[in-house]
């Protein structure tokens, strides 16, 4: 896959260039900052671009706010964020926007390398995935609206995973039942919140969207309805 970095942390920037490149990725760009971001991305290409939230000059929301700018610009291009912590007013605008495969990471995560890996595949592959840290900060600002309230307790366990990006293998793992209950519960979902099939294909990232937006906070993962 064709990356480009954008890390004002030398250290933290040489570090990804080398993990990506020794899994066989194709680094494009590894840029200290956002300014000339736009020509850089324009020159290279990439498939997937990798930003720090918090960028020079100000280090405050430089990061994140190129990423908008970019999912407007180039909705097909995949877009991975990094954080120190949950900037919570620009994180709802960039789920809730419009846009290709998106992610959005706490720094912590990149630690474990074989995940951040698996998260980088996962993008690539069209996936929207969201550290659960980020998930439960967006979910603590959102209201439960009424057709949160038609789900059991096990499809609102299925949905909050799902809200993770976690693959339908993934959560059966997690959930301790098959592939085939999970994707009964998620097309139970699917009609409960109302969404009809599209050629988009989309209808798991709305779900998701759907509970972040109104707070649909799911039960233990132990629960059997």
């Amino acid at each position: 896959m064709r990356i480009l970095i954008c890390e004002d942390s030398a250290l933290l920037r040489e570090g990804l260039v080398r993990v990506l490149e020794d899994a066989g990725h194709d680094v494009v760009a590894a840029v200290p900052d956002a300014a000339g971001l736009d020509e850089t991305v324009d020159e290279t290409a990439p498939e997937l671009c990798i930003l720090d939230v918090r960028l020079p000059p100000t280090w405050t929301d430089e990061g994140i706010r190129a990423a908008l700018s970019l999912r407007t610009r180039l909705p097909k291009l995949a877009v991975l964020v990094l954080s120190q912590y949950v900037e919570e007013r620009y994180a709802a605008d960039l789920v809730t926007g419009d846009g290709g495969a998106l992610g959005y990471l706490l720094k912590d995560r990149v630690a474990d390398v074989a995940d951040f890996l698996d998260t980088i595949e996962r993008i690539g592959a069209g996936a929207t995935v969201l550290d659960p840290e980020v998930v439960a900060q967006l979910l603590s600002r959102r209201t439960r609206d009424d057709r949160m309230l038609r789900l059991t307790d096990r499809e609102s366990a299925v949905l909050a995973l799902l809200a993770e990006g976690r693959s339908n293998q993934s959560i059966a793992q997690t959930l301790h039942v098959t592939e085939g209950s999970v994707e009964k519960h998620i097309t139970s979902i699917f009609q409960k919140l109302g969404l009809e099939p599209d050629e988009s294909g989309n209808r798991r990232v709305l779900a998701a969207l759907a509970h972040l937006e109104h707070g649909g906070s799911g039960p233990q993962a132990g629960t059997n309805r």
